[in-house]
């Protein structure tokens, strides 16, 4: 076993859902930050969100993904907001939070894994290698699609992987957030 395979399958546990605390009431709160507005979202003491978009989309993903109690409060998110304010204003190079990849596919959980241990802070990467570093160097453009519906922007890097010309593509929270992170990264 590889070590790639060796970390999705400890990721996953066997099964096609890695486990979430199964009584476990999802919280969750709206944050402004200067890339725009993240819904983040934890089931028990794992952050199973932090994303762009629609927040009616998204409480109903962590309802039919983990738990049918999701709840607006954001008591329990003071962690996650505190690192990511951190991070955002550049004190801050690695999150210490515990995540849970529950609502990612199998496929977007291996690049998902994969991707901290290639993509340090301030290092950019492409699709292209990403792929060939997950055992699919054909897939690019599936890397590219994975990490465009990452459930953890941020948190995982996602914004670290551009294009093999070295353009900026893609981005969940739109490319000018995704020059912001890259900037402030290369700054520090």
């Amino acid at each position: 076993m590889t070590d790639l395979e060796g970390r999705l399958s400890r990721l996953t546990h066997g099964g096609a859902r890695p486990p979430v605390l199964p009584t476990a009431d999802v919280s969750y709160t709206l944050h402004d930050t200067p890339i725009g507005t993240l819904l983040l979202a934890v089931a028990g003491d794992r952050v199973v969100a932090s994303s762009f978009g629609d927040e009616e989309t998204l409480t109903g993903r962590l309802a039919r993904a983990i738990s049918p109690r999701v709840l607006r409060q954001p008591g329990p998110l003071d962690d996650v907001r505190r690192q990511l304010d951190e991070y955002l204003t550049g004190q801050r190079k690695a999150f210490e939070l515990n995540v849970d990849l529950t609502l990612a596919t199998p496929f977007q959980r291996l690049v998902l894994t994969d991707l901290p241990d290639h993509t340090s802070y301030g290092k950019t990467t492409t699709y292209g290698q990403v792929a060939g570093e997950i055992d699919r160097p054909k897939a690019a453009r599936a890397v590219g699609t994975a990490l465009g519906a990452n459930p953890l922007c941020v948190v995982i890097p996602c914004h670290r992987v551009i294009g093999a010309s070295g353009a900026l593509t893609g981005y969940a929270g739109g490319l000018e957030a995704k020059r912001f992170l890259l900037n402030l990264e290369s700054k520090s």
